[in-house]
């Protein structure tokens, strides 16, 4: 495997994250195949996959099916479904699965790798995702910033890495990407709630009262948590979050977009996590349990 030939892609939970990775390897040169709604199905027949970046919008050639058996064939599967759909995922793959396939979750949360490989039994390899993007319409996935990947260390991942690096989607590999996963999370249970409950982007919603202090608390028991299970976060945790009021100032969370579309958020391995962690480990996270109880108040 490699970025000098093509590679056959399949991408199970095509959304926005997953629609974006499908796109820019099927615009280098891979076969792609999206599994997703029937809505994108049909919009990807009729026009191909709208990629819309900074750069300019084209419409890129790829397959599009609604059922598990679309991995069937695929060397690499990039598993994008929501945390709470990840068992599901898993049992509907199963059957398809070419038996060399490398497998990799670019899910949220830490430990959907883990929950997948157990149903699959096969490794998984967990990624960290750093990207900004949304679905505009069924088929049309925009692009805001970042796309890069993080691998955990493992048979294929140094394979995958350079074929994604070939397509132009930064990527490495990491024996720490827990600490990855885990600062990925702190981020998530800083923002996601507040964004998707006070109604506002990032920028305004940090301007508001209360919400520095609140950003600072979930921080603190995030990082409690993570050292008592033995996860290093940056130093410059809290900072790295405040600062995605200036970076990300007119984005909103996915757990806003969930909401606003009347669907389930992913709230149970974002703070949710965290509170159980805490609970096991005995150390206390109220902010957290705040959140995470509004959200599902919300839902």
């Amino acid at each position: 495997m490699s970025g000098s030939r093509s590679t056959r892609v399949a991408v199970m939970g095509a959304g926005a994250v997953g629609c974006y990775y499908g796109a820019v390897l099927a615009r280098a040169g891979h076969p792609v195949t999206l599994i997703g709604r029937g809505h994108l199905v049909a919009a990807v027949a009729e026009r191909g996959l709208v990629l819309e970046t900074a750069a300019g919008r084209e419409a890129i050639p790829a397959r599009a099916v609604t059922g598990a058996e679309g991995v069937a064939g695929a060397e690499v599967v990039l598993v994008c479904v929501k945390s709470g759909d990840t068992e599901a995922a898993g049992r509907a793959m199963r059957p398809h699965l070419q038996p060399g396939a490398v497998i990799l979750s670019l899910q949220n949360g830490v430990d959907n790798g883990e929950r997948l490989a157990a149903i699959l039994g096969r490794p998984v390899v967990p990624v960290a995702v750093y990207v900004a993007t949304e679905m505009a319409g069924a088929g049309h996935v925009r692009h805001h910033g970042r796309g890069d990947l993080i691998l955990g260390a493992g048979e294929g991942s140094e394979g995958v890495a350079s074929l994604l690096a070939a397509a132009g989607i930064p990527a490495t590999v990491s024996d720490r990407v827990r600490d990855a996963l885990w600062a990925k999370l702190t981020v998530n249970c800083a923002w996601n709630a507040l964004s998707a409950l006070g109604g506002r982007p990032y920028g305004a919603l940090f301007r508001s009262e209360g919400v520095a202090a609140v950003l600072a608390d979930v921080t603190a028991e995030c990082r409690a948590v993570a050292q008592a299970g033995g996860v290093r976060l940056p130093e410059d945790m809290l900072a790295q979050i405040r600062a995605i009021a200036t970076t990300m100032a007119e984005q909103r969370s996915s757990t806003a977009q969930d909401l606003s579309r009347a669907r389930r958020t992913e709230i149970d391995h974002l703070n949710g996590h965290v509170v159980r962690e805490g609970e096991r480990l005995g150390i206390p996270t109220p902010a957290n349990r705040v959140l995470h109880t509004l959200v599902k108040l919300a839902e």
